[in-house]
């Protein structure tokens, strides 16, 4: 008699903004409540727990933005020259104005009591003498070159919100109020582990059939750019035993466990049943290109009781790189509090034909040229690393659908992806 069973049906692949949204809700659920407070300085990629308001005008007085002369600007109408009454350097406050007089100012310097008006020195022919006097040349418009008092930022107001991460320009905005520290949520604490018995590290000796591991170094900068706190567990073998050992190992004091590589369905990928073992797992199998496999769950405490949340990534180099940045880096941002939304795509013409599209979303890799379109790299395979090192931007492509070039597309700089 015939075999009449049928094996089961593969679940339907779950498209990205489905596995987003299911992704962040758990993130968020959990999201850090340790607060720190750090030096200014010492802040660079935190993300703000509290916002911060200011208690004073920016600048604190109206100050000059040139080097040259202040005056009253009704002192110009007898055309004569005035006489220079005092000098004022950034740093030194002046006296009030004599009228029909002159200051010599500098950049930065507050603008006298009286003066209502900086002209550039560039503007004035000077004359010797005691006292000497500015004779100003060509047009003059009432309070050039002063910078008002609050203009950029008034007392009160609240200058950087919570939830922001910290740049460069973020901690120089936060020392122009005074803030010499700030409260931070604690870094996110991430476990990163490679499996494969393939892997060796650079500089050991590459046998036949081994591969070195580049995914360790290109998931460890990630989790560092985006402000971690990580603990490099290494390689792990292919072995049950040893898989659910690092586990447990990275579940002590991690937020989250990030792995690549195993977690397919061979015979050798052993991340499956020994995070099931130590935890839960959800097996996933998303609709985008590259990066179909991902495993999402948690890892069990034995000390406390509580978990770490784990994520499995693929281990070809480029689908584990586009995975980190649609996958995890949204997680990272939502345990900090974080918008953790992709970033807006930008629209820019292709500069290249796409006729053979995929049926899942693809996420090609690009670079902007010198005429604002976007190239293409030669080589989409998941495992040609030079295509990101090349790339500055990632096309999202929706499924099944052809490029022309000309065709407007959605692009997707790697600097928002990594840095937001």
């Amino acid at each position: 008699m015939a075999d009449t069973t049928t094996a089961p049906a593969r679940p339907p692949l779950m498209p990205l903004d489905e596995a987003l949204a299911r992704l962040v809700q758990v993130a968020g659920e959990r999201r850090l409540k340790d607060r720190e407070r750090v030096p200014t300085a010492q802040a660079l990629g935190r993300v703000l727990a509290e916002p911060i308001q200011s208690l004073l005008d920016v600048p604190p007085a109206d100050n000059s933005s040139m080097d040259g002369y202040a005056l009253r600007l009704a002192d110009l109408a007898a055309g004569r020259p005035l006489p220079v009454s005092q000098r004022i350097a950034a740093g030194s406050v002046g006296v009030p104005l004599a009228p029909g007089t002159a200051a010599r100012i500098f950049t930065g310097a507050p603008v006298p009591q009286g003066a209502d008006t900086v002209v550039m020195q560039e503007q004035c022919e000077l004359i010797p003498g005691e006292p000497s006097e500015v004779r100003v040349n060509g047009p003059v418009e009432h309070g050039q070159w002063v910078r008002r008092r609050g203009e950029d930022v008034q007392n009160g107001s609240a200058v950087l919100a919570a939830g922001v991460r910290l740049t460069p320009q973020a901690l120089g905005l936060a020392a122009s109020v005074g803030a010499a520290t700030l409260t931070v949520w604690r870094c996110p604490r991430v476990a990163l582990f490679s499996t494969g018995d393939e892997l060796v590290m650079p500089g050991e000796p590459l046998p036949p059939g081994a591969i070195y591991n580049s995914n360790r170094f290109t998931l460890r900068a990630l989790l560092e750019a985006a402000g971690c706190e990580v603990d490099d567990l290494g390689i792990v073998p292919d072995q049950l035993e040893a898989t659910r050992a690092a586990l447990r190992r990275a579940a002590e004091s991690s937020d989250l466990i990030v792995t690549s590589g195993g977690v397919s369905v061979g015979e050798e990928d052993h991340l499956k049943p020994a995070v099931l073992a130590e935890g839960r797992l959800d097996l996933w199998q998303m609709a985008i290109k590259p990066g179909k496999p991902l495993a999402f769950g948690a890892v069990r405490r034995p000390v406390d009781g509580g978990e770490a949340l784990f994520m499995g990534l693929p281990g070809n180099p480029v689908s584990s790189f586009v995975t980190f940045l649609l996958a995890v880096a949204p997680v990272l941002r939502a345990l900090q509090g974080m918008p953790a939304a992709l970033p807006a795509a930008l629209p820019l013409r292709a500069a290249f034909d796409w006729p053979k599209p995929d049926k899942r979303r693809e996420f090609l890799r690009v670079k902007l040229n010198g005429e604002g379109q976007l190239e293409l790299f030669p080589n989409q395979s998941s495992g040609v690393l030079t295509s990101v090192v090349w790339a500055d931007g990632l096309l999202d492509n929706p499924p099944g659908q052809a490029i022309a070039r000309g065709d407007v597309v959605r692009f997707l700089p790697l600097a928002r992806l990594i840095g937001a």
